[in-house]
């Protein structure tokens, strides 16, 4: 009962997945509080795998933050527009850095395309801003009817 209620706490506003108590990356860690913002993907039938060889190492609370936001963003462009059936999460150790890469088998996009609306791809832009703010990486690789792959990688500080 306790993780229903938990999974219930993960809501969308207006196309946005929130999370209604705040992000404890002590308590959960940085993939536990990732995984929670994918509980509207999973009540949509998105099936969601998960790969996190990234045991014991440390992630400023920065890095950790700005992660999160990176899922919350992407979820959403995947909740809203992907039409995906599965999508798959890895969060792991490179050289220096941590990374993140989320994986969806949706209808995809074209990156290069000029956005139809008042608002298409600002998140995502300003997304690579904060990331390369934070000295970090942003790849961005989809393709119509193939899916889409979001990798971002940080600094380890």
């Amino acid at each position: 009962m306790e993780q229903a209620a938990a999974l219930t706490e993960v809501i969308t506003v207006k196309g946005i997945i929130q999370d209604q108590h705040p992000v404890d990356f002590h308590a959960l860690g940085v993939a536990g509080c990732i995984d929670r913002l994918a509980a509207p993907l999973r009540r949509s039938g998105v099936t969601v795998h998960w790969s996190t060889p990234h045991h014991g190492i440390e992630i400023s609370s920065a890095s950790a933050a700005l992660l999160y936001h990176v899922a919350q963003e992407t979820f959403s462009n995947t909740l809203n527009y992907a039409d995906a059936s599965e999508l798959t999460i890895r969060l792991n150790a490179v050289y220096h850095g941590i990374q993140l890469t989320i994986m969806d088998n949706g209808k995809g996009f074209e990156i290069h395309a000029a956005p139809s609306g008042r608002r298409h791809g600002f998140g995502l832009l300003l997304m690579s801003i904060a990331v390369h703010d934070a000295g970090g990486t942003v790849e961005i690789d989809s393709q119509l009817g193939r899916g889409t792959t979001v990798r971002v990688t940080l600094p380890l500080d």
